[in-house]
Parts: C-alpha cells; sequence; structure tokens
C-alpha cells in the first residue's frame, strides 16, 4: 500500500492467532506475569470504557511479553444473571411465551442457547480492538470447571460459619422479583413530596406530626419514635398514639437513631418497609406487618387497597387522609430513591429468608493486606475509598430469585426441616432419611465473580496454571467496582488461597465527551469504538485513549482527537516509506566506525524516548509513556531526523551510515510502539530486513544506552534556531518552497560555533540560502528571539508588508464581530439560565479564542508598521 489505511489489522490478528503468540508458553521459562480480564457481560457490546480498560491491559500484557515474561493474560464472560434472563424472557416474550410456561429446566436451556449463538459476540469485539489474551484459555462463569468450583467455595464458607440463611429487610426489585445487594441499588435524587400526618394520641383531641415521603406504607406502622435527648416530647414516651386509617393504637418509643432536625422530630415505624426502621424494630421487639407485597402491590394489611400498586395506592391514601383531616402540610421536597441497576425500577424494602455471607471476619485480612502494601492501589487515593467501604462493610445477600446462575447448593428435608449443603446434588436427607428439596435461589452473579483470579486458573485443583500464575501481577479496572468485585476478590483470596489475588490493583478512570459529560444514548453523545475502529483504525483509537489515561483524571475524549493520532499513524507510515525508497538492496555494514552528528543525537535521543518510556509504564502513566514516544517519533525522528538525513544519503561518506541508522531506529520504534498501536508496529516490521523474531510480538523491548550529552545540548540549540526561521516564514506567510536568508546575532561562542558547524543542517532544515552571523541589528527586519541569540528576517524577501497589515485589519474587524456577539449573549441571563452547560462553557472558550485572535493580529500589525 501506498498511503496508509487499517485494512490489514483483521490479517495481522489472524497472523499472531495461528502462531499461538498469545499464549504464555512463547516465553515459558520467563518470569510469570499474569492478569484476569474483568469479565464482561455475555449480553454486552463493547463500549469506549472496556475499549480503554482492555488497551491499558494490551499495553501492560504485550509489553512484558516484550520484555521475556511468560504473560498470562486471561480472558473470559460473566453470566450476567439478571441481564441474560431478563433478555431471553424478552426474547419468548416476542413469541408470546413466558418463562412459567415451558418451566425452570427447559427456560434455562434457552438461556444456553442464547449464550452460545450471542455470547462470544463480545469476544469478538475485544479481538477487534488487538487484545493479545490467550483465548485457549477463555472462560465462562458457568462453564463446568467454574461452576465447580462455586460450588466449593459455598460449601467450604458454609461450613466455616461463614454463611447463613436468615430473615432480613433486603432491597427488592419488584420488576426483576429478586433480592439485590446495597450495591446494585442506584440512587437518584428526585422531586418529591414530604407529608405531614397528624397521629393523635390516644383518647385525646392533641396529636403527633410525623413527616413521612411514603404515606402508603403507614399501613405496615408499628410505632412511632422520638430521640431520648427530645425534650419535647418526653413526657410522651410510653404513650399511644392512633394509627391514621387504620384506627389502631401504636406505641410512642424512644430511640437515638431518630433525627430531632427532620420533620417535627417524630417519625412513624414501619420495620417491614425501612432498613432503619427494621433494626428499630429489632431493638424494641416491634411486630412486622408487611403491607406492600414482591410485587410492588399493597397486602391485605391496607384496608381497601389490596391489590393495588404501591405508588396508585399512595395517591389514594392521601385522598383518604385528606378527606379524614389527618394532613397537617405538604412541603416540595427533594431526597435520593432507590432503583435496581438493571431495569430502573423503584427498590422495595423487602422483608424476606435470603442467604448471606458474614464479612466481618473476612474483611479484616483484606484490610491488612491493602494497609501493608502487599495489595497497591494505582492512584493510591482510591485505598481511602476501598477503606471507607470495608470498615463500615455488612453482611452481604448473595442469593437472587432468578432462574438463571448458579443453584445454591442447599438442600432442605421435607421430613425433619434439616438444611443440608453439598458439592454434589443429594435427594436423601443424612439425618432422617425424608426427601430433599433443592434451593431454587441463584447466587449473586458476583459471588462467582469474586472467586475468578483463581477459579479461572483451576482451583479448587492444584493445576500448573494455578501454581504458576496466582497470585495475578496486576488488575486493570473502574472505580464503580472496587466494592462489587475487588473487595470481593480480595476476601476471597484471602479465605480460599491464603493468598492476595493481585498484586497491583490499576484504577482508569472514565471516558467522557468533549465537554466532560458522562456519555449517554439520551444525550447522543455516545463514541461508538467499534465505529472508530471501522473509520480510523483500532491502533488510532488504542493511541488516543492511551495518551489521554492519565492518572486519577477523566478522559474528554472526541473524534477530533482520534482523527489527530490517525495522523500520527499516517506519519509512522509515511516515515516507512521515505526508509524503504532510500534503502532498496541496501546492506547494512558489519561494523560502522564513523557517525554522522544527527545519527548520533538521534541515538541518543531514541536512548532517551526508551527510558523514559520505560519508567512511565513501570510506574503505570501511559499517557506519559505514549507521549514520550509520539514526541520523539513525530518531531525528533520524522521531523528532524529524516530531513537531515536528506544531506546525507548519496551525497557523501556518512551515506551508507545513515541509511544504517534510519533502519535500526525504525525498527527499535516500531518496538517501543508495539504495546501502543500493535497492528501497524507488526506490519511494518514484517517489511523490514535482519528481524530478530517472528513476530515484533515477541521481540525483545528496546534498552536505553548511554546518552551522548554533548551531541544533544549541540543539537538542542540548533533545533530551536531552525524553529525560530520557520517561526519567522510562517508568520511571514512566505511559501515553504522559497529559499530566504537569514541573519543570526549569537548570544556566546557557542551558538556562533552551532550555525557553523551545522550549517549544512540549517540550510536544509530552514530552506535557507544563506544564513550569516552578524553582530548587530538588521535594519528593517523582523525578529525571532531565541536563549541562543536572535534570528533576522530582512522584510525584503517578497514580503508584502502592506497587503499583509490590511488583510490583518480584516482578521481584527472579523474577530471584534465576534467578541461583540459572545459578549453579548454570555450577558444575557435568560441564555445563562436556559443554555446547556456545555453550550455555555463552549461560547466563553470562543470568546477567549476571538480575543486572543484580535491580540495576536493587533501584535502583529505593530511588528509589521515597524519596518515600513
Amino acid at each position: 500500500m501506498d498511503t496508509y489505511n487499517s485494512d490489514f489489522e483483521k490479517d495481522i490478528y489472524r497472523f499472531w492467532e495461528e502462531n499461538d503468540l498469545f499464549k504464555p508458553e512463547v516465553n515459558k521459562d520467563g518470569k510469570p506475569f499474569s492478569m484476569v480480564i474483568p469479565p464482561p457481560n455475555v449480553t454486552g457490546a463493547l463500549h469506549i470504557g472496556h475499549a480503554l480498560n482492555q488497551t491499558l491491559q494490551d499495553i501492560f500484557a504485550r509489553y512484558k511479553r516484550m520484555c521475556g515474561y511468560s504473560v498470562l493474560w486471561l480472558p473470559g464472560t460473566d453470566h450476567a444473571g439478571i441481564a441474560t434472563q431478563t433478555m431471553v424472557e424478552r426474547d419468548l416474550a416476542k413469541k408470546g411465551i413466558k418463562k412459567e410456561e415451558i418451566g425452570r429446566d427447559a427456560f434455562i436451556e434457552k438461556v444456553w442457547e442464547w449464550k452460545n449463538t450471542y455470547g462470544n459476540r463480545i469476544i469478538d469485539q475485544i479481538k477487534r480492538l488487538g487484545a493479545s489474551c490467550d483465548f485457549s484459555r477463555l472462560r465462562f462463569t458457568m462453564d463446568e470447571g467454574l461452576s465447580r468450583a462455586v460450588r466449593k467455595a459455598f460449601v467450604e464458607l458454609y461450613d466455616a460459619g461463614y454463611i447463613y440463611k436468615g430473615e432480613y429487610i433486603i432491597n427488592w426489585c419488584p420488576s426483576c422479583h429478586t433480592a439485590l445487594s446495597d450495591l446494585e441499588v442506584e440512587y437518584e435524587e428526585e422531586n418529591s413530596k414530604l407529608y405531614y400526618l397528624k397521629y393523635f394520641l390516644e383518647n385525646s383531641d392533641d396529636f403527633l406530626v410525623v413527616a413521612t415521603t411514603r404515606p402508603e406504607t403507614l399501613f405496615g406502622d408499628t410505632a412511632v419514635a422520638v430521640n431520648p435527648k427530645d425534650e419535647r416530647y418526653k413526657h410522651l414516651v410510653g404513650k399511644k398514639v392512633v394509627l391514621p386509617l387504620v384506627n389502631k393504637l401504636i406505641e410512642i418509643i424512644e430511640d437515638e437513631y431518630v433525627d430531632m432536625s427532620f420533620g417535627s422530630g417524630v417519625v412513624k415505624i414501619t420495620p417491614a418497609h425501612d432498613v432503619n426502621d427494621f433494626e428499630v424494630g429489632k431493638r424494641h421487639n416491634l411486630d412486622i406487618i408487611i403491607a406492600i407485597d414482591d410485587y410492588g402491590k399493597m397486602t391485605h394489611n391496607a384496608p381497601g387497597l389490596e391489590g393495588v400498586d404501591r405508588f396508585e395506592a399512595r395517591k389514594i391514601t392521601i385522598e383518604k387522609l385528606k378527606e379524614a383531616n389527618l394532613i397537617y402540610k405538604i412541603e416540595d421536597y427533594v431526597h435520593s430513591v432507590g432503583h435496581c441497576y438493571r431495569c430502573g425500577t423503584v427498590i422495595e424494602p423487602y422483608i424476606s429468608k435470603q442467604w448471606f455471607v458474614k464479612t466481618k471476619d473476612l474483611a479484616k485480612k483484606a484490610i491488612e493486606v491493602v494497609e501493608n502494601g502487599s495489595i497497591k492501589f494505582i492512584p493510591k487515593h482510591w485505598e481511602k475509598t476501598y477503606f471507607e467501604w470495608m470498615y463500615n462493610i455488612k453482611d452481604w445477600c448473595i442469593s437472587r430469585q432468578i432462574w438463571w446462575g448458579h443453584r445454591i447448593p442447599a438442600y432442605t428435608c421435607k421430613q425433619c426441616g434439616e438444611v443440608f449443603v453439598s458439592e454434589n446434588p443429594i435427594d436423601k436427607c443424612p439425618k432422617c432419611s425424608g426427601k430433599l428439596i433443592p434451593e431454587t435461589d441463584v447466587l449473586d452473579t458476583w459471588f462467582s465473580s469474586a472467586l475468578w483470579p483463581f477459579s479461572t486458573l483451576g482451583w479448587p485443583d492444584n493445576t500448573e496454571d494455578l501454581k504458576k500464575f496466582y497470585p495475578t501481577s496486576l488488575l486493570v479496572t473502574g472505580f464503580d467496582i472496587i466494592f462489587f468485585w475487588v473487595a470481593r476478590m480480595i476476601m476471597m483470596g484471602m479465605f480460599f488461597m491464603n493468598d492476595v489475588p493481585f498484586k497491583d490493583v490499576y484504577i482508569h478512570a472514565l471516558v467522557r465527551d468533549k465537554f466532560g459529560q458522562k456519555m449517554s444514548k439520551t444525550k447522543g453523545n455516545v463514541i461508538d469504538p467499534l465505529d472508530v475502529i471501522e473509520k480510523y483504525g483500532a491502533d488510532s483509537l488504542r493511541f488516543t485513549l492511551a495518551i489521554l489515561a492519565a492518572q486519577g483524571r477523566d478522559i474528554k475524549l472526541s473524534y477530533d482527537q482520534i482523527e489527530s493520532y490517525r495522523r500520527f499513524m499516517n506519519k509512522i507510515w509515511n516515515a516507512y516509506r521515505f526508509i524503504e525508497m532510500n534503502t532498496k538492496d541496501f546492506q547494512p555494514a558489519v561494523n560502522t566506525n564513523a557517525y554522522s552528528s544527527a545519527s548520533l543525537w538521534i541515538k541518543s535521543r531514541l536512548s532517551k524516548a526508551i527510558e523514559q518510556v520505560r519508567q512511565s509504564l513501570d510506574d503505570y502513566k501511559f499517557n506519559e509513556a505514549a507521549d514520550s514516544i509520539y514526541q520523539f517519533v513525530w518531531h525528533e525522528f520524522c521531523d528532524y531526523y529524516i530531513e537531515m538525513s536528506k544531506a546525507h544519503i548519496g551525497k557523501d561518506e556518512f551515506s551508507d551510515e545513515v541509511k544504517g541508522t534510519l533502519l535500526e531506529v525504525f525498527e527499535q520504534l516500531l518496538r517501543l510502539l508495539h504495546p501502543f498501536v500493535p497492528f501497524i508496529s507488526e506490519f511494518l516490521w514484517q517489511k523490514l530486513p535482519n528481524k530478530s523474531a517472528k513476530s515484533i510480538m515477541i521481540a525483545k523491548y528496546p534498552h536505553s544506552q548511554e546518552f551522548a550529552t554533548q551531541i544533544e545540548e549541540e543539537f538542542e540549540c540548533l533545533i530551536e534556531l531552525i524553529k525560530a526561521m520557520r517561526i519567522l516564514r510562517s508568520e511571514n506567510t512566505i511559501a515553504a518552497t522559497k529559499k530566504l536568508s537569514f541573519y543570526f546575532r549569537p548570544i556566546n561562542e557557542f551558538a556562533k560555533n552551532i550555525i557553523e558547524k551545522y550549517q549544512k543542517y540549517v540550510l536544509l532544515l530552514a530552506n535557507a540560502k544563506e544564513i550569516s552571523i552578524i553582530k548587530t541589528d538588521v535594519p528593517k527586519s523582523f525578529i525571532q528571539p531565541t536563549k541562543y541569540g536572535d534570528i533576522f528576517l530582512e522584510a525584503g524577501q517578497n514580503i508584502d508588508v502592506e497587503g499583509e497589515i490590511l488583510r490583518l485589519k480584516k482578521v481584527i474587524e472579523k474577530a471584534q464581530v465576534s467578541i461583540d456577539f459572545l459578549n453579548k449573549r454570555l450577558r444575557n441571563q435568560e441564555f445563562i439560565s436556559k443554555a446547556p452547560k456545555q453550550l455555555i462553557e463552549k461560547s466563553k472558550k470562543e470568546l477567549q479564542e476571538a480575543i486572543l485572535i484580535k491580540e495576536n493580529a493587533k501584535k502583529r500589525i505593530e511588528q509589521l508598521q515597524s519596518v515600513l
């Protein structure tokens, strides 16, 4: 191909797979380095967050592989219990079938059919991004091996007293019809109402005012409570009030849970429908009355409302309270409401028998290994987030009332009521030989994911992979699953393996749009990585994400940035084309003793870049590593060394040496680039002579050599002077092809010597006829100061000074129109109050840009007028 495009990417990936280059066995004697992929849901499609996560992991996998490590990057997918079941139910509904009609076993078969048809879609998409996972070891959270591991883990935790079944108030989704853990509830601020209700004292016309956002739950009230420190109500504790609409007596109790500043300082206690009220109820031995059932409908305990949806019941209850003159007042109120993370339904606190893991003791070791540095979080500040949750951890509800998932391996005897757990199916009670009824609930999806670092390596068997690659070396994940997943993996790793599951945890940030807004389909600002790959190539996307991935900072991503780094791929491609054209049939000399100054300089700069990239990667500073590569390739190698090479190739005694250096440096920079842009680096590397391996993937990552300090100091001066000459040309809109005469007034002897010593490079790169050393100013000239001296360009060198002044005046006029318009817009309070935040920010940015354009044009006019 004469021009760069990414059509070769699929062929390159096929080449890697066919040669088994993703397997750790390619460096079988190397030190082990392992990672487990955060398993994406089988229902999912690759999104930009996945793309960032996979890119960062792949950079490290390829880097370590090239450093000689035996790298295992283990891939897999998660069965995603609720999401997958919901998807298959929807498919069946389209055919008029309900899962209850076909039964549990037939429904599970349907889910497996769906998984086998669509479940590997996201794996194919991950491959398209270039992920070098060992797909021969692909795991699924419900494959046979992992299912066995889950049963083993459950039984061991149960036998050790960490798993129990108990009645407790849990988060319940009336739509998905299952329990949810605290972490599966997403809270959203909602505009609501605060209802102040009259609870009349027994045999009295006096009443207490009780504030609530959920009047429909009053049918489950079993007390009202005040704070023991609240002197206003001290005399009423122990007395009774009449429950509105129900007309039964409930007691006034005192409890420190009550917030004296909320409402009137008196709260209703509904143990069956509020987590905090449940705890108060336990402390005071209150009755538990269920007013709302598991489908979100009112029960028989709400007279006249049985079977009515809870939100409709709220409206009816309010009307009844109004009719009975039992509402004191109603206020607008904003509060946080929990929603199901899957379907968005408002969560209903619900009393239910569920399976739980006791986490307090498990958390102790998990806290200790982070505190003592056995596990490091990068960036470190995420440790605080981890500790805050772990020190306040609650028991983990692990049962889910769905069909798709790991069925809890527990059995209840129909005859004696005893509960037994077993890794293998049992049907007869070990105690009384009665018939055993298997548990119908399945385990929370995160239970199997918590075992991921060791179950995927073959646990509970002591496999070779487990012995070699556990604990894993690095986990790359998002901050949003530190509690869901990271913390639980650490607890399970310490319990089952008596060792940490990983050494380092790199927490990457969110990918947002260019305005810093979270991407969402409703906003229409989603960037689809598959569309990007199709248009720009995977390498362009990967490099963009890497160079923007600064620790602790969200990424603001735009198509313009991706397009910019696609141009970087083109720059690499064009560098190869130049080298190919100039080194045809070239045979590098075995030993080269004489090097041009430019070659000595570029080798030194390459060595410095290698050192910077290695150090940045070892410190997980992906953006700094990518930027070091970018600066070296674009500016130092392409803009300067390749241009300087033209002064030698076919023209002097350094011709062959420069050809050899071009090949040598380009080969090394491709290896330097490979972890970031694997496709183009492999494609071009295969075209180079004298390759050291069958693939760049297993070629050695470059090592730095000694830096040529003196030559670097000289070239720093040289390049700054060339830049000054280019600026003068650009500012005066002089064609790049026109040769110019420059004057240089050096600040010292060093600078004077540089111009004289490297005049060949100066004349070539600045496209100059000559450069004269002077000691005084040049009349009627433009000046560009540098720290090494001043560069002058005479105004007479075909510069239309008057024409340029006229053009700049028009630029000022145009800028002023924009300034006036934007100032007017930003002073308009109606615009500020109604316009989207990103439009306001965009307008402010455009205003600053217009002001800068105007100021620069004015300064330029002053400079031009000075030479007339």
